[in-house]
């Protein structure tokens, strides 16, 4: 079975317990103002431009007259074209099998950390039935499983991994569904409902918020009180900015980006775990 992923990161420490392999997953269902792998957000492959590697020799324009038109279907000739890697496709169809084969060269790493893999993305459970296939492969092969959602799909599409998923990591946002539309152009009722729904079922469940100062920091402790203690905070940081440019997009979002010590003093507060990993 083949899906559409983006990235493979190995060694891993940031995404689940131990040293894990994320593979990140293209499509959202959200566009998240501070959302730093928008490279994740479109199902489909995309053509990236790094303009600071560009040497404006003109191999890929001699070849191709619709580089970021709507015309691109994002072929990856200009890639293979530019002799100084100013070009680059975000995304590409793998097999479920072939993603498995990467996953399991780690395995005794896992072993000796509590690790396993991660699928995340983007939002994985839009490709519910390639990310069940994974997590199958691996929880058949004794390999710690998770995910990572933001739980704003159908239940039907959770129900698919639920079998072979040992972990969910689930990001609440913002609990007030108005703040939550501003923050990810999205509702928030069917993320909370299946957030429900998977604690009902006695699934493993830590929830995740990045804490975005002035925008969603006002609403921790209303997150906490939902979440039960189950609850990791993560500092935003500005670390995707670049891909921005990239992709030909503008990063909206005009945010200092909390310290340490910040992060620190609401963990006191509302009892949430943090480590000082990042977003």
């Amino acid at each position: 079975m083949k899906g559409n992923i983006f990235d493979i990161q190995r060694f891993s420490i940031h995404d689940g317990p131990g040293i894990r392999t994320t593979v990140f997953l293209k499509g959202c269902t959200l566009r998240c103002i501070w959302c730093h792998n928008p490279e994740s957000q479109k199902p489909e492959p995309e053509l990236a431009f790094y303009a600071h590697k560009c040497r404006s020799c003109g191999a890929c324009r001699s070849f191709c007259d619709k580089l970021f038109t709507s015309n691109c279907t994002a072929c990856g000739k200009c890639v293979d074209l530019c002799p100084h890697g100013a070009r680059e496709i975000m995304g590409k169809a793998k097999e479920a099998a072939d993603v498995f084969e990467i996953v399991k060269r780690d395995r005794e790493y896992y072993i000796t950390s509590g690790g396993g893999v991660t699928l995340s993305g983007g939002e994985p459970l839009l490709q519910a039935d390639f990310a069940a296939e994974i997590l199958k492969l691996c929880k058949n092969a004794g390999i710690h499983t998770a995910i990572e959602t933001a739980g704003n799909v159908l239940w039907e599409n959770i129900e698919k991994v639920l079998p072979y998923c040992n972990l969910f990591l689930y990001d609440i946002k913002a609990i007030d569904e108005e703040k939550h539309k501003k923050l990810t152009g999205a509702s928030n009722k069917l993320i909370l409902q299946n957030a429900e729904k998977l604690l009902s079922a006695n699934k493993n469940v830590l929830f995740r918020t990045p804490v975005v100062p002035g925008y969603n920091d006002g609403e921790l402790d209303d997150i906490a009180r939902f979440c039960r203690g189950k609850w990791e905070i993560l500092a935003y940081h500005e670390i995707g900015v670049g891909k921005y440019a990239a992709l030909n997009r503008e990063y909206l979002l005009r945010c200092v980006p909390p310290t340490e010590k910040d992060m620190l003093s609401i963990a006191k507060k509302t009892g949430a775990i943090y480590r000082p990993t990042g977003m």
